[in-house]
């Protein structure tokens, strides 16, 4: 319908140029919203409002104008001028109810587009430090990234997620001292336990593995303890793979994979840190001051300029993370989505700001971030705050464990990422209306409800009769309903265009509302079996939609509840 509505006025800006009333070069990009007020219609334009000052009018003698101009159509049943030139349409009943049969044609299919062309996008999102278990903030990541993952391939792009591992720096050194403090018999409360050491119950674990010669299994090593207290490097070697699988089974009931594992410690082994450092370099963009390789990020927009090498030779954690982006550059991602906790905008400015040094050709504002707020788990209205076996905080694991998976990914993905987010334990536990998971899921398993009854009944559903008869869906409830299934195809688009997946989250609240408004009010096994196939036919396209949006969360859609 929307698409409809487009050609419509497109049609009529080109009769309003023929005429010589609005100027040959005047080409908008024409917007059409669904109307906020089902009072102002179905559909809104503001094109008066654009087109007004190169036409020389007033926004709403425009819109008279655009309106006369505007070619008959069936699927259009009035069309009204409202405010300073809004143009409001409502659609004509077997219009709206032809989304009914489209939905059911196209399946798993429905909302899915091809505006990303095949273009290749790199998504990169968690990469925790293998330090210790997934934490909530973590999890917050995982579903914001594998859902923007899912948006994109929907709207028709290529895409590649990917998990970068930190298992390189003065935290792995940490990590490994904290390991070898256990296994010589030492615990946090000791004396003996390293200042900056890790604190929680998993430590134990590994050190109990590590002594056992266990062999663990991390997506590219696999790592078999050598058993020697003292063996700092076979040490570090066991217990990065080791919680590198712990991290990987936390994803996989999750239900969230990536294409590529990357690790911090090959940019070292193959040079690439060294490599970048020296480019910058010859490219004249550092200095050396108090004793230590500074790079000039001012010139390229950052408020100061920052150390790259420090006195003591090491290199500071931005240099690999700029090897790193450089690295995704040469494999051809040029277009890039970093999902990371808001605690990493500074280091925003200053990756860019290497790039740009490094490479010309790399664009400005090159690669796209998407920043997530952190998360407050609470029970009982309390703040829930750490794991006995983390130590310090409340682990992904955790809340999988209280809630399940669902619940878990669809509360961590359904606000918008810069906004902090409360998850509550009792809310998303709860089996009531409330619940936005539950009320969703509802929806969907009550159609199944209907159609089993149905078949039990011998009234099973007949796709030939209910599209004979999709007209007679005329109740507001109805059309209610179809206009929000309408709106799904649009919804993804914007939702991926706009990186966020949250809108789809909301969009499902508001489809179900619509839903369970509409099955309410309108009967559906009914005598008449024109209208009841027709009232199944708009049940099950809900279901339909109900099922993709979810998918598109990676959240299930239960026939039964």
């Amino acid at each position: 319908m929307k698409e409809t509505i487009i050609q419509l006025l497109d049609d009529a800006v080109a009769t309003l140029k023929q005429r010589g009333e609005l100027p040959a070069d005047a080409n908008p990009a024409i917007k059409v919203d669904p109307a906020r007020d089902k009072a102002h219609g179905d559909y809104a334009t503001n094109l008066a409002l654009v087109l007004a000052k190169p036409a020389g009018l007033k926004p709403r003698e425009l819109a008279d104008k655009l309106v006369a101009a505007l070619p008959a159509s069936d699927a259009v049943r009035q069309v009204e001028i409202a405010g300073p030139g809004f143009i409001n349409f409502f659609a004509a009943t077997d219009a709206i109810a032809g989304v009914v049969s489209a939905i059911l044609d196209a399946g798993d299919t429905f909302g899915r587009s091809l505006k990303g062309a095949g273009e290749k996008v790199q998504v990169e999102f968690v990469s925790a430090n293998p330090t210790g278990p997934l934490h909530v903030g973590h999890g917050r990541g995982a579903a914001i990234g594998d859902c923007l993952s899912r948006l994109l391939e929907a709207t028709g792009f290529d895409v590649t997620s990917e998990f970068y591992y930190n298992d390189a720096g003065a935290q792995i050194d940490n990590l490994m001292r904290s390991v070898k403090a256990r296994v010589h018999g030492f615990t946090p409360e000791d004396a003996e336990w390293p200042e900056d050491g890790y604190r929680g119950d998993y430590i134990a674990d590994v050190a109990t593995a590590y002594l056992a010669g266990e062999t663990v299994t991390a997506d590219d090593r696999e790592v078999t303890a050598a058993a020697d207290p003292e063996d700092e490097a076979a040490i570090r070697a066991f217990a990065v793979a080791y919680l590198r699988r712990e991290q990987d089974l936390d994803l996989k009931a999750f239900e969230v994979e990536f294409d590529v594992y990357f690790l911090e410690s090959s940019l070292y082994a193959e040079g690439r840190v060294e490599e970048t450092v020296e480019q910058l370099i010859a490219n004249g963009h550092t200095y050396e001051a108090d004793g230590a390789l500074w790079l000039r990020t001012t010139a390229f927009g950052d408020d100061k300029d920052r150390v790259m090498r420090k006195s003591d030779g090491s290199y500071t954690y931005f240099v690999p993370d700029v090897a790193y982006h450089h690295n995704k550059w040469q494999r051809g991602f040029t277009r890039v989505i970093d999902e990371q906790g808001a605690d990493h905008h500074s280091t925003v400015t200053r990756v860019r700001a290497g790039l740009q040094a490094l490479e010309v050709g790399i664009p400005q504002g090159w690669p796209d971030y998407v920043l997530h707020q952190m998360v407050l788990v609470t029970r009982s209205g309390v703040e829930v705050k750490l794991s006995k076996r983390a130590g310090s905080y409340v682990t992904l694991r955790d809340l999988i464990d209280e809630v399940g998976r669902d619940a878990t990914r669809y509360f961590l993905a359904a606000r918008r990422a810069d906004s902090q987010l409360t998850f509550d334990i009792d809310l998303a536990r709860s089996q009531t209306n409330d619940n936005p998971v539950y009320y969703i899921q509802y929806a969907h398993a009550r159609v199944c409800s209907v159609v089993r009854k149905a078949e039990r009944d011998g009234q099973a559903f007949d796709h030939a009769t209910a599209m004979a008869n999709l007209e007679r869906l005329d109740a507001e409830q109805e059309k209610a309903l179809m206009n929000r299934l309408a709106r799904y195809p649009d919804t993804v688009e914007r939702a991926a265009e706009a990186r966020e997946p949250h809108q789809i989250a909301q969009y499902l609240i508001d489809l179900a509302s619509d839903f369970h408004t509409c099955y309410n009010a309108q009967k559906v096994m009914v005598d008449d079996a024109g209208l009841r196939n027709a009232r199944l036919a708009l049940g099950l396209a809900a279901r339909q939609v109900i099922s993709n949006g979810l998918a598109l969360l990676g959240v299930s859609a239960p026939e039964e509840m």
